[in-house]
């Protein structure tokens, strides 16, 4: 297939990382941008990567401008403005052409506007970019999700700007219309609970062993040497090496209050509508809402005065249970990712996607190749904590996380994300819960009925008598 035109909207920190990113790799690519001031200022940041470059006043100008077949990228911010976008295009644009939303997308929106512009005779594509800045400029993790004619239409430019992991480009589709989209949203839901687990554990060390914060990160830099391996583990040992010009630790300068897009509540809101268990991931989204009400807690601290103990727990302990964690946030991910491709017929290839997770993306760690190889593999009922080298790994490390979640919880650590973690394990762990009571509740105020352990359905209880 011809490579079609490419012309990219939105100057950013995240569309010029891209552009540049595109350019590099040898395509001549129209930019704009909805100021155009912007677009001068870009050019002049390309360099010699300016001569494959053309920049437009506008949108509607630009998609002018661009030869037939054309592949215009919007890298804009999630709803309306991308809505806008298309309406500016549709009636610029002709069969053959393809509108690629690559921004955070709520991938219910990706399916409709995959919809829409079908029906106007063009095509669409949803595709996911993990990487932040960095990535974005020197290769990404790139989820895809449209038909596959476009796909493979632009799949050349595609692969060439995704990272590489061994040769192998992180991209694919991954299945029509909202796949990519959901893919991404999930990947992000991991990529909270990881950063919330992490948090959690420096924590303690901080504030439960009293350590230094200069050692608490050269503990994540050893860690990031063996099973921990991962890039926010990589930059958490960085930002803690950091000092302000008084060579007191920089995190200290920081407002304890982080902030969030949206694409983790997402996670956690269509896991719930599917029936899903996201409990790490909904600890992680719960504990930044927490962490914006700030004077709550201060007035909290002060009026219910509970204070955080020292703990005695060892930094294998601390890791083993770090890594159980992070395995369960994963296991949840990926059964939302199973839960998706049920409901809308994605088909989605889980061991690919913990592949393309390998670079480039924010979650890459050394668990993705195990992650990878226990999919092609089967694992036990479909879950990846029952996978032989993940249940291995559970075997050896939750004595560490039962350790960790006590000490925290008698000492008033906060660790919702190690404890949902937990709470998870031992449910799957477990041949018969307490359920039963529930359904017997349910009956007695409402006459719901239950099953019976003999096979009998729709039954009452003696209450009803």
């Amino acid at each position: 297939m011809t490579t079609p035109s490419l012309g990219l909207y939105g100057l950013g920190t995240m569309g010029s990382a891209l552009a540049l990113n595109i350019l590099d790799n040898g395509y001549a690519l129209h930019v704009s941008n909805r100021s155009d001031d912007k677009v001068p200022e870009f050019e002049a940041e390309a360099g010699p990567l300016a001569e494959r470059l053309t920049g437009h006043a506008s949108l509607v100008e630009m998609a002018k401008a661009m030869t037939a077949p054309r592949a215009v990228i919007l890298m804009v911010p999630a709803g309306k403005p991308v809505d806008d976008c298309i309406a500016d295009l549709e009636p610029v644009l002709e069969k053959g052409d393809v509108i690629v939303d690559a921004g955070n997308a709520d991938f219910n929106d990706t399916m409709r506007r995959t919809k829409q512009v079908e029906a106007k005779g063009l095509a669409f594509l949803g595709m996911g970019v993990s990487g932040g800045e960095d990535g974005a400029r020197h290769g990404p993790s790139i989820m895809v999700g449209g038909t596959n004619d476009v796909w493979e239409g632009l799949r050349e430019v595609i692969e060439a700007i995704a990272a590489k992991f061994e040769g192998d480009p992180c991209a694919a589709r991954l299945g029509p219309d909202g796949a990519g989209h959901f893919v991404k949203t999930v990947h992000n839901g991991i990529e909270y609970a990881d950063m919330e687990l992490i948090a959690e554990t420096y924590g303690l060390m901080r504030y439960g062993l009293n350590r230094p914060v200069s050692e608490v990160g050269k503990t994540f830099k050893r860690w990031n040497e063996g099973r921990l391996q991962s890039y926010l583990v990589e930059i958490t040992g960085e930002v803690l090496a950091v000092e302000d010009a008084g060579g007191a630790p920089f995190v200290d300068t920081i407002l304890d209050r982080a902030g969030q897009k949206g694409t983790g509540r997402w996670t956690v809101i269509e896991a719930v509508r599917m029936g899903q268990s996201a409990s790490v991931i909904e600890a992680a989204v719960g504990a930044r809402a927490w962490s914006a009400e700030k004077p709550v807690r201060e007035g909290g601290a002060d009026i219910l005065g509970w204070v955080r103990e020292d703990v005695d727990l060892s930094e294998e302990d601390l890791e083993a249970a770090l890594l159980a964690g992070r395995i369960v946030a994963y296991a949840q991910g990926f059964r939302i990712l199973e839960a998706s491709s049920n409901e809308f017929g994605w088909d989605l290839d889980f061991s690919r996607i913990a592949e393309i997770w390998r670079a480039g993306c924010i979650i890459r760690s050394r668990l993705l190749d195990d992650i990878s190889q226990a999919f092609r593999s089967e694992p036990p009922q479909g879950q990846l904590v029952f996978a032989p080298a993940f249940a291995e790994m559970l075997k050896e490390t939750v004595p560490a996380l039962r350790r960790v979640v006590s000490a925290a919880t008698l000492a008033a650590h906060p660790v919702p994300g190690l404890t949902a973690a937990l709470g998870f394990l031992d449910t799957f762990a477990q041949a018969r819960g307490t359920t039963e009571l529930i359904q017997a509740q349910r009956d007695f105020f409402g006459r719901h009925g239950f099953d019976l352990i003999g096979g009998d359905t729709g039954q009452h209880g003696p209450w009803w008598d």
